[in-house]
């Protein structure tokens, strides 16, 4: 299942990560220095499901030029007034064609889980190495692995900025070979009283060695770095010479 959402929903999502204090700018921060580690002189990058453009933000200010891609127009829409004048192409993380290469390409919060099969990984890979040059870097945030994830998890939070207050409850499971996540919001404000809204995520749950399978047949040289990312760890990829994939 791909993230589709709609408007009032990407601005509760907006919300929700704003009250919870995510810390895009560290995030950012931490990946960077690791691109540079390998690839010192990075001046730019493509962020992959780029969603609001939190993270393409951050990264802007450390790079010299950066661009998104991104699936859901509703998402797209608050990411170019949050970055106007970066380049935002709304496309399928599988399969896009922006004609140029980067130093970097990231794929954040676990949106690479969204590819459903073992071949769609190893595609949307191909399609991250056909976007570096050789020598590039692509770091990826990887789902929970099958032996981390907690099947029945539940999520709570209740938060309030700037008079809205969005109470945010998930129920994830185990179905096969992926884990279902089900979120409830309760939006409340003063004008328009309390609401309702619902979604569902299938997200993969890839082995690590899977991940590192794919990697290499897109033609990456790959490393796992654990415990970042609430412990989902980071893959980075270092695109090898000669044509990618």
């Amino acid at each position: 299942m791909t993230r589709v959402y709609g408007t009032e929903l990407t601005q509760i999502y907006e919300l929700v990560h704003e009250g919870r204090g995510k810390d895009y700018g560290a995030e950012a921060e931490e990946i960077t220095r690791r691109i540079r580690a390998r690839l010192p002189g990075a001046r730019t990058l493509l962020d992959v499901a780029c969603g609001t453009g939190a993270h393409l933000r951050a990264f802007a200010t450390r790079f010299e030029e950066v661009e998104g891609v991104e699936l859901s127009e509703a998402m797209c829409a608050v990411a170019r007034r949050r970055l106007p004048g970066v380049a935002l192409h709304r496309a399928d993380m599988r399969d896009f064609r922006l004609g140029r290469t980067f130093h970097a390409v990231t794929c954040m919060f676990g949106s690479i889980g969204y590819a459903r099969t073992p071949q769609e990984l190893t595609a949307t890979l191909r399609c991250f190495a056909a976007h570096l040059a050789p020598g590039g870097v692509a770091a990826v945030d990887p789902w929970w692995f099958p032996e981390t994830y907690l099947d029945g998890y539940v999520s709570g939070d209740t938060m309030t900025v700037d008079g809205r207050t969005v109470s945010r409850v998930s129920h994830s499971t185990r179905e096969g070979t992926a884990s279902v996540m089900r979120v409830h919001y309760l939006v409340a404000d003063a004008a328009l009283g309390v609401r309702h809204f619902s979604e569902s995520h299938r997200i993969s749950l890839f082995s690590r060695e899977q991940y590192e399978e794919a990697f290499s047949r897109a033609g990456f040289a790959v490393e796992y770095v654990p415990r970042l990312h609430a412990g989902r760890g980071l893959f980075l990829g270092v695109r090898k010479s000669g044509r990618a994939g």
